[in-house]
């Protein structure tokens, strides 16, 4: 029978296997297993390597017996397919993998009257050691949701009316990506910038709402009318129809990619050149923005950086009640500059559009 390297016949390897073989202490393999500070770089790097050499793995079931914890963080979010939540969940389950925790997902429905409290209700009687707030509508009636645990929270993006006993944050800057979508048009000479916005319910559509219109305001310009959509590219379709009857139209802000990608169909059907007679921004660089004809210049969200930092601050929490949270790190915005965006033209005569013509045939 082949022997393991650290020397247990048949047996998986243990970490004083490891630390034999790095010649460190057990005490010190447990510190960088655990990511704990205060571990030299070298110390750290003979570690890992020794654990992979023997394949050791940590026992997080042995862990949450010692513990008293599960090694679980609980999310709370809503079952769509949309493009923002569904980013959001992928980028926490690829997070969670680096921080030996597990993630348990309740999704809620919009609609639901239990909504967030019974989700929250059913995950602590799971026994997870966390929980994260990832909701991105309002309850119905809109009333404050009072949760009572003792474990603490992450709220990503937007809080929904929510208490609870402990509370971190970490977020998608919904106001300042709004706020770069609205000056990289007015930066290239539009007069204002339209707006399509998103459902009201949407913590999100809201704030992207508010960061286009205080963008406005700090910049003297008019305030146009909004239109509502409902994030789907056929209501951008739609809007894109109304707007095309505008001919002060120059410049629209589309709180989405999807939404932005259905009115620049509207506006092309129209007759209107886009950029040339009208520049559209969406917002959230979907993998199909930089495909579309033209590609769309959008803002792209940092979901992978913010379930990370969140991720951080939640486990942070979790392993260290006493202490301060960890400051936030607001990931950096940015802007993807494509070819649906350009300078205005001159507004003195009609925006040129583009009709086929018969061909007259001389007889």
């Amino acid at each position: 029978m082949a022997r393991q390297a650290g020397g247990s016949t048949g047996t998986a390897p243990r970490s004083i296997d490891v630390a034999r073989l790095a010649g460190v202490s057990q005490k010190t393999v447990s510190r960088v297993m655990n990511g704990e500070q205060y571990v030299s770089g070298d110390l750290r790097r003979r570690v890992l390597e020794a654990a992979e050499t023997l394949g050791y793995r940590l026992n997080h079931a042995a862990r949450a017996l010692a513990s008293g914890r599960t090694r679980s963080i609980g999310v709370v979010t809503l079952g769509t397919a949309l493009y923002g939540p569904a980013s959001l969940l992928m980028g926490l389950e690829r997070a969670v993998r680096d921080t030996g925790y597990t993630l348990r997902v309740v999704n809620t429905v919009e609609g639901d009257s239990t909504g967030i409290a019974g989700a929250v209700d059913s995950l602590l009687d799971q026994g997870v050691d966390g929980i994260v707030i990832s909701e991105p509508i309002d309850e119905e009636g809109g009333d404050d949701v009072a949760i009572r645990a003792d474990v603490p929270f992450l709220v990503l993006g937007a809080p929904p009316p929510f208490t609870a006993q402990r509370v971190v944050t970490s977020g998608l800057v919904a106001h300042q990506l709004a706020q770069a979508a609205t000056e990289h048009l007015l930066d290239l000479g539009h007069s204002t910038v339209h707006h399509l916005a998103g459902p009201q319910r949407w913590y999100a559509a809201r704030d992207r709402m508010e960061g286009w219109r205080a963008t406005l305001a700090a910049h003297g310009r008019g305030e146009p009318p909004v239109i509502v959509g409902d994030w789907s590219a056929a209501s951008g379709y739609r809007a894109g129809r109304e707007l095309a009857e505008n001919r002060d139209v120059t410049a629209v802000f589309a709180a989405n990619d999807d939404m932005a990608i259905g009115l620049i169909r509207a506006l092309l059907e129209a007759g209107l050149r886009v950029p040339d007679d009208v520049s559209v921004v969406g917002l959230d660089d979907i993998p199909v923005a930089a495909y579309v004809t033209p590609p769309l210049t959008t803002v792209r969200q940092p979901f992978d950086a913010m379930a990370r930092d969140g991720l951080k601050r939640l486990v942070h929490a979790i392993e260290n009640p006493e202490s301060d949270p960890i400051p936030v790190d607001d990931p950096p915005v940015s802007l993807v500059v494509r070819s649906s965006t350009a300078p205005p033209p001159d507004r003195k005569t009609a925006p040129t559009r583009t009709t086929t013509v018969p061909r007259r045939t001389s007889v």
